[in-house]
């Protein structure tokens, strides 16, 4: 029986076409009892079931992995999704920025000191007053005159899309305010600094009375335009700020801010400065001290790569 079942299952293992589960039909032809039996018993069913699930396995598997495209090497890969996502970046930043735009092409092309001192048209009757007081007195024709100074109005270099966003340029500027931009003379070295502002009612802590944090601001914002020019890259922070408060500020007139700077060591500088009353000394008037104040700035490490506005 053992030679029978096996030559049986030799003569046919080539041709696979044992029916799945069908160990009983081969290539439609009915086997005898016994050579079923004896095929069951070596095995020789499950060999020709296997050989036939392998066969046709492997076709399936040949076929569908021709049908797929090969892999890019993985460095190709890389360095595709690197430069789609470097072009995605770029074109939402140029989204982004292109309303700052023409802000960018002011800052980039401010206009230079003697033009901003005709750039400013008072928008109001007020505004327009407050200019008039400030151009007509002697001190402001004296300094305009003196070629130590170079005037100048630095807030209107500040481009007019951000501007709002500056405090004494910006927010506080306006009727019953800071009414009309400062007017500024400054020496090329850095050592002395005068301006001028109009401080109106609508400034005031105690009712009449300036506040006294607004003065402060106009202190450390004043002292620190005096010291510019002495540092290397023309910029710098408030490092300490002392003011001295002497007398009532009143408001609805012309202050002076003077300042001198008095020491300066690589990127530090120390100025010293006031707020007074306008008075023509001339005359024999004599100003009123408001307040005094002494401070320290020191110029960033990073100031050559920022992009400031220059007073």
């Amino acid at each position: 029986m053992y030679s029978t079942a096996r030559t049986a299952a030799w003569r046919h293992i080539g041709r696979r076409c044992v029916a799945p589960g069908r160990a009983d039909l081969h290539c439609g032809v009915r086997l005898k009892a016994e050579d079923v039996t004896a095929v069951r018993q070596f095995g020789w069913s499950r060999g020709i079931r296997w050989q036939s699930s392998v066969s046709s396995g492997t076709a399936s598997q040949t076929t569908t992995t021709d049908a797929l495209p090969k892999k890019k090497p993985l460095f190709v890969r890389i360095t595709t999704a690197a430069a789609l996502s470097l072009l995605t970046f770029t074109l939402g930043f140029t989204m982004a920025a292109l309303p700052a735009a023409p802000a960018l092409k002011e800052f980039i092309t401010s206009p230079s000191d003697e033009e901003t001192m005709s750039l400013y048209q008072p928008p109001s009757d007020a505004a327009a007053s407050a200019e008039a007081a400030i151009f007509a007195h002697p001190l402001t024709r004296s300094l305009l005159q003196d070629p130590k100074y170079i005037a100048s109005r630095p807030h209107l270099k500040i481009p007019a899309q951000v501007r709002a966003q500056n405090l004494t340029g910006g927010t506080l500027l306006g009727d019953d305010k800071i009414a009309v931009p400062p007017v500024q003379f400054g020496t090329e070295d850095g050592s002395s600094f005068v301006s001028l502002q109009y401080l109106g009612p609508a400034l005031c802590g105690h009712p009449g009375i300036i506040h006294g944090g607004l003065l402060a601001t106009l202190l450390d914002e004043g002292l620190a335009r005096c010291c510019f020019p002495a540092l290397p890259n023309r910029a710098a922070v408030t490092a300490s700020l002392k003011v001295d408060y002497k007398a009532p500020a009143m408001a609805g007139q012309v202050f002076v801010l003077r300042a001198e700077t008095t020491r300066v060591e690589g990127r530090k500088a120390w100025v010293k400065g006031r707020l007074e009353t306008l008075v023509d000394e001339s005359k024999g008037e004599k100003p009123l001290v408001v307040t005094e104040a002494e401070a320290l700035f020191i110029e960033p490490r990073m100031a050559k790569q920022m992009n400031l506005v220059k007073g």
